[in-house]
């Protein structure tokens, strides 16, 4: 009887023995540790990387910093079916990754950057327009570049709007052309929108002579509140109708700035250009972040487009430049144009401006370009919008 009973003690512990073991192998296989892989190190330590620029070198924190942290979270693995991703149906972050998909997010942004513009540098000279079409050349460079190396025209113009340098309308047309390509090619606007400071100096020295460097320009005329007022209403008129499908993106901008210049709507301008874009902006970074899941990121494509956007930033600095350069030719003494604020001309507001001003003054401590940079800058927000809505014309 003993024996027995000793026997079904030991059958008894073995049993539970296997139902503990059997049990932290069931949880172990829901934690991370069970389904990482090279790949989620890999973009992990991208988001770490992000965040150490952002604080470290300061180069567009608000951006680089929710970015960041959304590449870090959207790479810690997990098993599928928890509704824990965000490419997971009915998953918090899927919500909130629907205002990326939708392009919900980049109108709003472009709110609060009208809201917070002051277009007088290029009312006050409006021959400045032209440098910041001139820059979207880097659209259609990264386009023309992107079809020879086998991407679908749609893919294409998705991965060309990189070189409008900025975040916003990339997001809005990869959304619309390539949502499977849409991480990618926000990941690498926002990053080179970052190193803007880093990519820019060197073309615009390459392009530019001493002489030309050295150019001063007259200082803007003042600016009266009526034709602050009237220009939104006329920009959206004339972009708007020559490119609808942009509209969304063109009406925003120009009603932020109505909000701001009639002066009667403080509170909303307020608003705009405060809580509200700092709340989409942070709900933009951590869900593009978030999208770039090792197991759907790390592919052959996602390098090209790095690639590609790194070569579009290229080619719309040396376009604006080159510009100026052109429109030299035909302005008297005294009313050229500085050639390093060709740079400028990419939407990159205010960080290409800034560095008009910075390389400029390595040249001339005295003379300050600032103010007319800011002309071509915000032009640029115009024209990658523009530019956006003539591709989602033609490709969609």
């Amino acid at each position: 009887m003993y024996l027995c009973k000793l026997e079904i003690d030991m059958e008894a512990s073995v049993s539970y023995f296997d139902f503990v073991i059997k049990h932290l192998e069931q949880f172990f296989s829901y934690t991370a540790f069970a389904n990482f892989t090279p790949g989620h190190a890999i973009m992990i330590a991208v988001g770490l990387f992000f965040i150490y620029l952002a604080i470290k070198k300061e180069y567009e924190p608000l951006l680089l910093v929710p970015i960041g942290f959304g590449i870090v979270l959207g790479n810690i693995p997990f098993k599928p079916g928890f509704q824990i991703g965000i490419y997971e149906t009915g998953s918090v972050f899927n919500y909130l990754y629907f205002g990326v998909l939708q392009g919900v997010y980049p109108p709003l942004i472009f709110l609060g950057i009208g809201a917070m513009t002051d277009f007088s540098a290029l009312i006050s000279n409006p021959k400045l327009m032209l440098i910041g079409a001139a820059a979207q050349l880097g659209i259609f460079g990264a386009y023309a570049i992107a079809l020879l190396l086998g991407f679908s025209p749609s893919e294409a113009g998705a991965i060309g709007i990189i070189g409008g340098a900025d975040g916003p309308t990339a997001i809005f047309l990869s959304s619309k052309l390539a949502p499977d390509l849409l991480g990618a090619i926000a990941i690498s606007a926002y990053s080179y929108m970052a190193l803007v400071p880093v990519i820019q100096p060197p073309v615009m020295k390459l392009l530019t002579s001493n002489k030309e460097r050295l150019i001063r320009m007259k200082p803007p005329r003042a600016v009266s509140k009526t034709e602050k007022i009237m220009f939104p209403i006329i920009g959206l008129l004339l972009t708007a109708f020559i490119v609808p499908s942009a509209l969304s993106l063109l009406g925003m901008l120009f009603f932020g700035n109505l909000l701001k210049e009639s002066t009667v709507t403080k509170r909303l301008a307020d608003t705009a250009k405060g809580p509200l874009i700092d709340i989409v902006t942070i709900l933009i970074g951590i869900t593009v972040g978030a999208s770039t899941q090792a197991t759907t990121f790390l592919t052959l494509k996602s390098v090209g487009i790095f690639v590609l956007g790194a070569a579009s930033f290229v080619i719309a600095t040396t376009g604006g430049v080159l510009f100026v350069k052109f429109l030299n030719l035909f302005l008297k003494e005294g009313n050229k144009l500085n050639p390093l604020i060709g740079n400028a001309g990419v939407s990159a507001v205010p960080d290409s401006a800034r560095v008009s001003q910075v390389v400029g003054l390595q040249y001339d401590k005295t003379n300050h370009l600032l103010m007319h940079a800011m002309g071509p800058n915000v032009a640029g927000v115009i024209g990658s919008a523009v530019a956006a809505g003539i591709l989602l014309g033609f490709l969609s």
